[in-house]
């Protein structure tokens, strides 16, 4: 099997650029419901408002750190684009399928050695 690389590159690089903005977006609405946390004279607002806004930053956060982990694993896939390792399984070297990487191009190994990484 023969990966196109040119085509895995240029969807790698649409979902990274989607991943960006998502981050941006998740970043504007936090920097947004920090400003709204105090009521227009200054005082916080009422208790159950102020719970509801925590909770509202923390699965906002959570979205930044899992949108931040996916950048990085498409950027590690664009750099084994560049090596000429990319489509090749990081545990026995044996090609990924393409429906697994048409489906998770940043996969780095193939379906049968990530089901024995998940069996544990």
């Amino acid at each position: 099997m023969s990966v196109d690389t040119n085509a895995a590159r240029e969807r790698l690089q649409a979902e990274r650029a989607r991943v960006v903005a998502e981050m941006q977006s998740l970043r504007d609405d936090l920097s947004h419901s920090i400003e709204d946390l105090a009521d227009e004279d200054g005082n916080d607002s009422h208790l159950a408002d102020s719970a509801t806004e925590t909770l509202d930053r923390e699965i906002e956060q959570s979205l930044e750190d899992n949108a931040e982990h996916l950048l990085g694993r498409i950027d590690a896939a664009l750099g084994r684009i560049d090596e000429g390792t990319y489509g090749r399984c990081e545990r026995c070297g044996e090609a990924i399928g393409e429906e697994r990487l048409e489906a998770l191009p940043y996969a780095t190994r193939c379906i049968e050695c990530k089901r024995l990484e998940e069996r544990g």
